[in-house]
C-alpha cells in the first residue's frame, strides 16, 4: 500500500516553522509496511490545496493531510475538502462537545471556536482528545484521504490512537522490516565498492541504502512482504554481511555512537570526562543528550585559551610551547589533565583549527588532534581535511568518540 503526505501552510514554505510532521508519519507508516510515495507542501491557498489532493488521490492509496483546520481565516482546507469531494460543512454535535471540553476553564467559547464543529458531511468524523481541530476520514474508490491537524503533538495522538492502526488493518499481512547497521572505517564509495558482490545478489525484496554521516555510514536493509518470509531471508544477508565487514559493524541497530558509549561506560562501571578545544563542548552535549548519562559522566572543561589548558587542565607551558595547542602532546596531556581533575576513569580531547581562519602551513585549517584515555591506555588520532567549519567539528566529534569506543571495546 502507498501513501502521500500533504502539509498545509505558508509557514511552511517560508521556514517559519519546519515541517516536522511528515518525518514522523513516514518512519510511523513504514513501519506498518506503508510505502511514502512523496511528501508535498502547499501554501494555504483553496486551488493548490485541491490540485495537491487531486494529484495525490490518482497516485497513491491513503493520502495524509496535515494543517488548515483552525479557527482563523487562513484556515481553509475544510472548505477545499469540501470542494473536491462535492460535500458541504455541516455543524457536527460530537465534535462541538469536545471543543467545549478542550477550551472549558482556558479560553472563552466565541463564535470562530464554535466553528471548529464544522465539519465535511460526507466522511467520517474522528475527535481529536486534545486539541478542538477534528479529523476527516475520506472513502473514494478503495482510497482513504485523512485530514487531520497540523500541531504535531495532536497529529500524533490522532496517528497513533486512530488513525495508524485503521490503516495497518487495511495493509493485511504485508509489512517493512528495516535492519540498520553501524559502519565505521571506510567512505561510502570504498564501502559501496566493497559490497558490490553481495549487494548486486540480493534478493528483489530486500533494498540496501547507504546513509553516510560524519565519520560513520549507517547501512539499512529494507525488507518488504509477509513477516516470516522477509525474516528469514534477512537473517541471511544480515550472516553474509558480517562475514565481509566483521568488526567495522559496531551496532546492528539504529543507534548513536553516544549511546554504545554510554552503554559500555555503564557496563564497567566507568566514568567519563571531556576536554574540549575547537569541538567547544559538542562532545559534551553529545553525551549528555543520553538520558540516564549521570550514571556515567561527571563534566567537561572548555579550554579554548592555553590559560585555560594551563590553568584548568594542568597542560604544561613547555608542552604548548615547544608543540603548540594543536598537537599530539598537547591533546594527551588535556585528556589527562580533566581524567585526574574531575576523577574519571577515562576522557577524550580535542585541539584542532576548525577554521575558516587560523591555518598555517605546518597545521592548515580542518588538522585536529584527538586523544583517549582510559587508565594507563591512551590512544592518539590526527583528523586531516577541511569541509568547512560546521563539518569539521562535527567529525572532530565523531572521531573523539569513535577513538573512545574502541578502547571500551
Amino acid at each position: 500500500m502507498f501513501a502521500q503526505i500533504i502539509t498545509v501552510g505558508d509557514e511552511l514554505l517560508i521556514g517559519q516553522v519546519v515541517d516536522t510532521n511528515s518525518a514522523w508519519m513516514g518512519e510511523a507508516l513504514n513501519h506498518i509496511g506503508i510505502e511514502v510515495l512523496r511528501i508535498v507542501s502547499v501554501r494555504d491557498r483553496h486551488d493548490e490545496i485541491i490540485q495537491a489532493i487531486d494529484e495525490a488521490m490518482s497516485c497513491a492509496d491513503v493520502v495524509l493531510m496535515t494543517g488548515g483546520l483552525g479557527p482563523t481565516k487562513d484556515d481553509i482546507t475544510k472548505k477545499a475538502l469540501c470542494d473536491f469531494f462535492n460535500t458541504k460543512l455541516v455543524f457536527n454535535e460530537m465534535v462541538f462537545e469536545n471543543v467545549k471540553r478542550i477550551l472549558a476553564g482556558r479560553i472563552p467559547l466565541n463564535q470562530l471556536n464554535k466553528e471548529q464543529a464544522l465539519v465535511p458531511e460526507n466522511c467520517e468524523v474522528i475527535n481529536n482528545r486534545v486539541g478542538t481541530a477534528s479529523v476527516s476520514w475520506f472513502n473514494r474508490n478503495n482510497k482513504v484521504l485523512i485530514s487531520m491537524p497540523g500541531v504535531p503533538q495532536e497529529m500524533k495522538v490522532v496517528m497513533t490512537e486512530e488513525i495508524l492502526p485503521r490503516l495497518q488493518n487495511r495493509n493485511g499481512s504485508n509489512s517493512v522490516i528495516h535492519k540498520t547497521f553501524l559502519i565505521r572505517n571506510h567512505a561510502e564509495s570504498v564501502l559501496a565498492e566493497k559490497l558490490t558482490d553481495w549487494e548486486t545478489a540480493l534478493p528483489e525484496s530486500i533494498k540496501l541504502a547507504y546513509l553516510p554521516k560524519a565519520g560513520i555510514i549507517r547501512l539499512r536493509l529494507t525488507a518488504r512482504g509477509d513477516v516470516l518470509l522477509m525474516e528469514e531471508l534477512l537473517a541471511k544477508e544480515v550472516s553474509a554481511l558480517k562475514e565481509i565487514l566483521g568488526n567495522d559493524i559496531i551496532a546492528e541497530d539504529d543507534v548513536s555512537i553516544e549511546n554504545l558509549i554510554g552503554d559500555k561506560l555503564r557496563q564497567k562501571k566507568m566514568t567519563l570526562s571531556t576536554a574540549e578545544s575547537c569541538t567547544g563542548g559538542s562532545v559534551a552535549a553529545r553525551i549528555t543528550a543520553i538520558a540516564g548519562c549521570s550514571d556515567y559522566f561527571k563534566g567537561s572543561v572548555v579550554a579554548y585559551s592555553n590559560e585555560v589548558k594551563m590553568s584548568m587542565l594542568d597542560v604544561d607551558a613547555a608542552l604548548l610551547d615547544m608543540h603548540g595547542a594543536v598537537s599530539e602532546e598537547v591533546v594527551i596531556a588535556m585528556a589527562k589533565g580533566v581524567a585526574k581533575n574531575l576523577n574519571t576513569d577515562c576522557a577524550v580531547a580535542t585541539s584542532g583549527i576548525a577554521g575558516p581562519g587560523g591555518g598555517t602551513p605546518d597545521k592548515p585549517v580542518g588538522t585536529v588532534w584527538i586523544a583517549a584515555v582510559c587508565g594507563d591506555e591512551i590512544k592518539t588520532y590526527k583528523q586531516e581535511f577541511n569541509r568547512g567549519r560546521e563539518m569539521n567539528i562535527e567529525r572532530a566529534g565523531t572521531n573523539a568518540l569513535l577513538l573512545l569506543l574502541t578502547m571500551l571495546e
